[in-house]
């Protein structure tokens, strides 16, 4: 794709950045063909050579974003799936998030936009502020369906009841256990997260005991929080590096006591981020430790497959489980068999339904910004996950847990869960309950 830069825009590191990933789209518009948006509502601009077009011209001509380029920007999803689909390895993440940053220093949007993206960024990524928010939402969830637009997808996305705060999510180190107590194979960080603990605590507890079962020391660095992804891709820029140079310092005090083999993730979406930390915090002054913290982290699905999973202790029961593989692995990360063989491994039965390509409309704070869309996709994947007739259904992300789980009877379950859970954990819940 041919730019027009001035030599002086050019000098913005950022600019620099997006021109050269400008000029690697060839228009060829095969990326067309696995965009979410662009599937359901057949508009070009709502898909990724669209948007390509609509963030050259407002950068090239540097004026403020029109409300015109914000509404398909936002309706984009993030979920990647066009940088696995590109043939010239355009390099659509870092377009799309900065183009959300200079939305952000350029669009005023109406207040009630601007009032919920503060809310968001201010209440989803602190776990305390949190969950006393769902615990004042849950008494009125039933009236979610009276509600219009997007205070009632807030509401229908509510659990009935908010688990309390779990004692093992606080900094402190799991030792390794059973026949590794006293002789660890190796340290890591697990990274507990926001929203995850509070939705949902025994996925970080399920990966506690599932890593020190396996011979790692698990340590809950002090410090260590949101991964910065939520206000991140809201453009939020100063909030979004402040969790993220919050994490390397976590981390890097870690690295430089008793050292870390990896820094493990449990919710891809804030793997993609955290591993991208690196390009994020280029030009701070945590570039350094930025750059070490991402070669360091492993999806807990990723890091299993290569240190290897346990036979299982007391096989559970061969159930038939439906894989959901979250965007933010397959497309973000490049993670795509891994999970399914660790499952096969355990003893499950996997099934994969089709357009398993395509988002669930989570994606975030997406289902809440954009939920009309969203409420589509999630029903587009409800129906191809039933039609394969599972169990239960397994997933790598709360966020797509929460989204699938809101359309569907059947359990949703993390597959650390399972995984440990066949290597001698307790029954995931969700799987006890439909017994």
């Amino acid at each position: 794709m041919q730019t027009r830069f001035t030599e002086d825009r050019l000098e913005t590191p950022d600019i620099a950045r997006a021109n050269e990933i400008l000029r690697t789209c060839v228009h060829c518009g095969m990326c067309t063909a696995t965009c979410p948006t662009y599937r359901i509502l057949g508009d070009e601009l709502d898909g990724p050579r669209g948007r390509i077009y609509l963030i050259k011209e407002m950068l090239e001509n540097d004026r403020p974003a029109d409300p015109h380029t914000v509404k398909h920007i936002d309706r984009c999803l993030s979920c990647l799936a066009c940088m696995t689909t590109c043939p010239s390895d355009v390099h659509y993440m870092h377009l799309v998030d900065y183009a959300r940053e200079y939305i952000e220093d350029t669009h005023s949007r109406p207040w009630p936009d601007r009032l919920l993206r503060w809310a968001l960024g201010a209440i989803l990524p602190f776990p305390r502020r949190f969950r006393l928010a769902l615990a004042l939402a849950a008494p009125v969830r039933s009236l979610a369906r009276f509600l219009p637009g997007r205070l009632g997808a807030i509401l229908r996305l509510a659990p009935r009841r908010v688990a309390p705060p779990a004692a093992g999510d606080a900094p402190q180190v799991h030792p390794a256990q059973g026949r590794y107590a006293g002789r660890r194979r190796g340290r890591v960080a697990l990274m507990t997260g926001c929203a995850q603990k509070v939705l949902d605590p025994e996925i970080n507890a399920a990966t506690v005991r599932l890593l020190t079962r396996h011979g790692f020391d698990a340590a809950i660095a002090k410090g260590a929080g949101c991964c910065g992804a939520l206000t991140h891709h809201m453009g939020k820029r100063d909030a979004g590096h402040a969790f993220a140079k919050a994490n390397v310092a976590a981390w890097t005090r870690e690295i430089a006591g008793e050292g870390l083999d990896a820094i493990i993730v449990n919710a891809s979406g804030c793997g993609t981020v955290v591993k991208d930390y690196g390009h994020m915090l280029r030009l701070t002054d945590a570039a350094e430790g930025a750059a070490r913290v991402s070669a360091l982290t492993r999806d807990i699905g990723e890091f299993m497959d290569e240190v290897g999973l346990d036979p299982p202790e007391t096989a559970p029961p061969r159930l038939r489980v439906a894989w959901h593989a979250p965007c933010s692995l397959q497309h973000g990360q490049k993670i795509v068999q891994a999970p399914k063989t660790l499952l096969r491994k355990a003893g499950f039965e996997v099934v994969e339904p089709r357009e398993s390509h395509l988002c669930c409309g989570s994606a975030g704070t997406y289902n809440l910004l954009q939920p009309a869309i969203a409420e589509e996709l999630k029903a587009r994947k409800v129906e191809t996950i039933e039609a394969v007739h599972p169990q239960v259904v397994a997933s790598a992300n709360i966020g797509c847990m929460t989204q699938i789980g809101s359309g569907t009877d059947l359990p949703v379950v993390h597959i650390v869960q399972l995984l440990d859970w066949a290597t001698g954990g307790p029954c995931p819940e969700a799987i006890g309950r439909l017994a």
